[in-house]
């Protein structure tokens, strides 16, 4: 879900590190659901869902996280790499991500020609994220469907180094302009992931009182507030592979919670292993770690690759989400948990040389109803609000933007995951359109039959 100070090799690198940001624990089991029959469908003929204002705070939304790292020669600052797409030169053995996205909907100058050819015949061609136009379509996408809001992942291993910083400021403008132009509230997630444990909360102090005096950032009329204050979220403190200790983490969220330290005071999500109850699994063990968790005015668990089937989803959910969810009310505070489509991380595997763990569809969507029926699961349990994971992490196979819906959107000899991988016949559009059915259902607090239709 990551950069490398030397400058040279910044951007391969970058696209390894995103395999860091949502790891599994453990390797998923069993064999692939059963295949569901559907027929294709376009998110075009789905009905526009009204939008909360961006001060309507975070009850009753779907909130999609939005990566918005990919790059290509030329895009931006002089940039050379193809960054998160490929390990060097386009070729079908480079590739970093298992999804590739269907472009149709960008013009062709708004997109980047890699050389390579599908089997279908047709020019691969992929988008830079420092294209404000790519970012504007996402969010048009992302509003025309009803979704709540976005969170924009701000990596902080970048912000030490004026190359990287000056690409990811550039997103965050491109974010604030097309949030802005669709309605759409957006909010701001720090993620440590690959920070150095020296320098990390200092570090986002800094850049959280330079996004203040630089951007303006929370007074613009898109970024979302709750309960009178500007959301935030602090994503990987207490993993087991994350830096940060305990008293310096409790004391950043206070800060940041209070307004001290010359920092705007937020309403504070905290993104927390999803073992965050019992301290063990893929959280810190050290009891302090409990304070830290409870310290948040909204907590966030990451879900991503804790179960793998429909079944194993609602057997998680009786033994895990539910007594988490007890606690968090018995508090006082809010739930924020995860919900994604699916898992595949193949060709990040082979690109960090652990060739076992490289499996393609290792966590399949089957047709839309795993994520579904986590939906449903939420809303039955009674959470009102739940964080998509992601609108644009195809390096993972997580994302539900548009994207190839079958093999011969692929060039030859590549291997990843399109649509109809579990037996479906699907729009290119299909995820976006099933997240903003489940984006609808949050809204309304609306539980959903099964199986999805």
């Amino acid at each position: 879900m990551m950069r490398r100070p030397a400058r040279t090799s910044l951007f391969a690198l970058l696209a390894l590190f995103a395999l860091l940001c949502a790891l599994l624990e453990s390797a998923c089991s069993g064999g692939g659901p059963p295949v569901i029959a559907a027929t294709a469908r376009s998110a075009a003929s789905a009905p526009a869902a009204p939008l909360p204002s961006s001060d309507a705070g975070l009850n009753n939304r779907l909130v999609m996280g939005y990566q918005g790292w990919f790059g290509c020669p030329g895009d931006f600052d002089g940039n050379a790499l193809w960054v998160h797409w490929f390990t060097g030169a386009p070729a079908a053995n480079h590739l970093l991500v298992d999804m590739l996205p269907a472009t149709d909907g960008l013009a062709i100058d708004d997109l980047c020609d890699t050389g390579l050819v599908k089997q279908n015949g047709a020019p691969l061609r992929l988008f830079s994220s420092q294209n404000a136009n790519v970012v504007d379509w996402h969010f048009r996408l992302m509003a025309q469907q009803g979704v709540g809001a976005v969170a924009l992942q701000r990596f902080v291993v970048e912000l030490n180094d004026d190359g990287h910083k000056r690409r990811v400021d550039n997103v965050l403008t491109n974010v604030i302009r097309a949030a802005e132009g669709a309605g759409l509230p957006f909010f701001l997630s720090y993620d440590v992931s690959g920070a150095d444990p020296a320098t990390v909360v200092q570090t986002i102090r800094q850049d959280w009182r330079y996004l203040a005096a630089q951007f303006g950032l929370t007074s613009s009329k898109a970024y979302l507030q709750d309960s009178g204050k500007p959301v935030l979220e602090l994503w990987g403190f207490g993993f087991v592979d994350r830096p940060g200790t305990a008293d310096e983490v409790l004391l950043l969220a206070a800060d940041l919670e209070a307004g001290n330290d010359g920092l705007q005071s937020v309403t504070l999500i905290g993104g927390i292993p999803s073992k965050w109850r019992t301290l063990q699994g893929d959280s810190k063990t050290d009891a302090a770690w409990t304070a830290v968790y409870l310290g948040y005015n909204v907590l966030s668990p990451w879900m991503v690759g804790r179960f793998d089937s429909e079944d194993t989803a609602s057997l998680y959910y009786d033994q895990t989400i539910a007594p988490d969810l007890a606690l968090v009310q018995s508090l006082g505070l809010r739930y924020l948990p995860v919900i994604f489509p699916g898992f595949s991380h193949y060709n990040l595997m082979l690109a960090l040389g652990d060739p076992a763990q490289a499996i393609v569809n290792q966590i399949p969507r089957n047709c839309g109803n795993f994520i579904w029926q986590q939906s449903y699961l939420l809303l039955s349990h009674g959470v009102d609000t739940a964080y998509g994971a992601m609108f644009d992490e195809l390096d993972e196979g997580t994302a539900v933007l548009p994207a190839e819906s079958t093999k011969a959107g692929f060039p030859p000899d590549a291997q990843g995951v399109y649509l109809d991988e579990d037996g479906c016949m699907l729009a290119s559009d299909w995820y976006v359109t099933v997240m903003g059915r489940i984006a609808r259902n949050f809204a309304a607090g609306t539980v959903p039959s099964l199986p999805l239709q």
